[in-house]
């Protein structure tokens, strides 16, 4: 290669279709579904070669930002650039703030756009492709990755390979929408269609002039976006007022399917886009009854089923061709055919405004994570991990006093001025109206159980003075 490609993760899918696991406040690609890192670690190491990609830039929720960044400094990522959307507005925005941002430091800069939520087992394979697209890239054109389709699947998009541009790159003849069975067979039989992977390797220039011709609106707000950008600690957070005027559109409608440039790279490398549990199942290894079991699970005559649990345990008796996964505040059944159906269940649930559609019961802080325990009439009871060289904000409430215990680790506590130090087994009052301040000053995570009693025990009931995360 000519030159080191920018990789571009974009992860503000919220993956309904792996509910319970995935919620928004949570979703699959923060979560480890394919193995033992989460799959955006997972695709941010697959471009962690310094002599061949630059470091990773992350479009992300700006909820998520703080996990993001914890799991990319967890496998060594060398300086990411974490990019905020203040608002959901689908790809296009987001590759154009990815162009924008790559060109200025190279104007013949290639951007490798990536979901942060796909499985690629085939590391090499992957490379292998984007090598081979490299060529047809530097001449100009938008390449997508194709992949050769084993099964007439109904559930992907698909991309007709026409003539040989350069290398093993192929124009675009047309971009088909999910087909029906029947039609799936048929492109499977034709031989020219592949399923379309979702992953870009572009041009900035190229992207750029793109999207002034066909989607000027999206360029326009993006780039005011980022011209009003702030940095917020080791985020560039993108201006909401001006990023919420672009439309909402994919890149594949704003530019692919438009664009005379549009090329594909047929490839080999194994790959799914996990959208549902049923693609679990066949990613992962099976037992000799095919089911898949992960967690505390015990089946007797059950086949072709998996089955995960989070929290209690699993017993499946005389069942066939399930999905069944188990957390600590929901357990989802379903046929393992009729999966994709779980976005339905979603969808209810938000409609009912019941908690669980959009939280998961442990709730992620940038200084580590809390979950409830039990809850009453004027009281609360949660589980509090803080982690090591990590503090809570110096803060009071005003409607709830709440006594600390700690299981594991030392805290750090600081209370009306004075400081304590608590080991294994200790514990502290904090009285209603105090200020104080949760640390842990250790190398091991800290673990306290948490009392909260009161009048309100809501999250808001928060007065902050100090925080290390600029949120007071």
């Amino acid at each position: 290669m000519s030159a080191k490609i920018f990789p571009v993760i974009l992860s503000g899918g919220s993956g309904s279709r792996l509910w319970p696991l995935s919620r928004e406040s949570f979703p699959k690609q923060l979560l480890p579904l394919a193995g033992e890192r989460t799959m955006l670690q997972d695709t941010a190491q697959r471009v962690a070669d310094p002599a061949r990609f630059h470091p990773v830039t992350v479009i992300a929720n700006a909820e998520h930002r703080f996990v993001i960044a914890e799991q990319l400094r967890e496998i060594g990522q060398r300086q990411p650039t974490i990019v905020l959307e203040p608002v959901a507005r689908n790809t296009a925005p987001a590759v154009a703030a990815a162009a924008l941002i790559a060109s200025q430091q190279d104007p013949d800069a290639l951007i490798l756009v990536m979901p942060a939520d796909h499985a690629v087992p085939d590391a090499a394979g992957f490379l292998a492709a984007i090598d081979a697209g490299v060529p047809a890239a530097e001449g100009g054109a938008l390449v997508l990755f194709g992949i050769q389709p084993d099964s007439p699947a109904t559930g992907y998009g698909y991309i007709r390979a026409g003539a040989t541009l350069t290398g093993a790159a192929h124009k675009v003849d047309a971009f088909v929408e999910k087909p029906d069975l029947a039609t799936a067979e048929g492109y499977l039989a034709d031989g020219r269609y592949s399923w379309n992977s979702g992953i870009f390797l572009l041009p900035a220039k190229s992207v750029i002039a793109e999207l002034e011709t066909h989607e000027p609106a999206v360029l326009a707000a993006v780039r005011a976006a980022l011209d009003a950008a702030q940095r917020d600690m080791d985020f560039l957070r993108l201006d909401p007022d001006a990023f919420a005027k672009s439309p909402s559109i994919s890149i594949d409608y704003a530019v692919m399917e438009r664009t005379a440039k549009a090329a594909v790279v047929p490839s080999t490398f194994a790959w799914s886009d996990v959208g549902a549990w049923s693609a679990l199942w066949k990613l992962a290894g099976k037992d000799l009854a095919d089911n898949v079991e992960i967690g505390d699970v015990l089946t007797v005559d059950t086949r072709g089923s998996y089955l995960r649990t989070e929290g209690p345990l699993i017993a499946a008796v005389g069942v066939e061709d399930l999905i069944i996964v188990a957390t600590p505040d929901a357990v989802l059944v379903a046929n393992r055919h009729k999966d994709q159906d779980v976005k339905t269940v979603v969808e209810r649930l938000r409609a009912a405004n019941h908690a669980s559609a959009v939280q998961t019961r442990r709730v992620y802080r940038p200084w580590g994570s809390y979950e409830g325990v039990s809850e009453g009439e004027r009281f609360q009871v949660k589980r509090i991990t803080v982690n090591p060289g990590h503090k809570l904000s110096l803060q009071k409430h005003f409607h709830r006093a709440e006594h600390w215990v700690v299981v594991n680790g030392t805290a750090e506590v600081h209370l009306d001025g004075e400081t304590r130090l608590l080991a294994e087994n200790e514990s502290i009052y904090i009285p209603l109206g105090s200020t104080h301040r949760l640390g842990n000053p250790g190398k091991v995570p800290l673990n306290l159980i948490e009392v909260q009693s009161g009048a309100y025990l809501g999250e808001d009931d928060i007065v902050r003075f100090e925080d290390a995360y600029a949120r007071a």
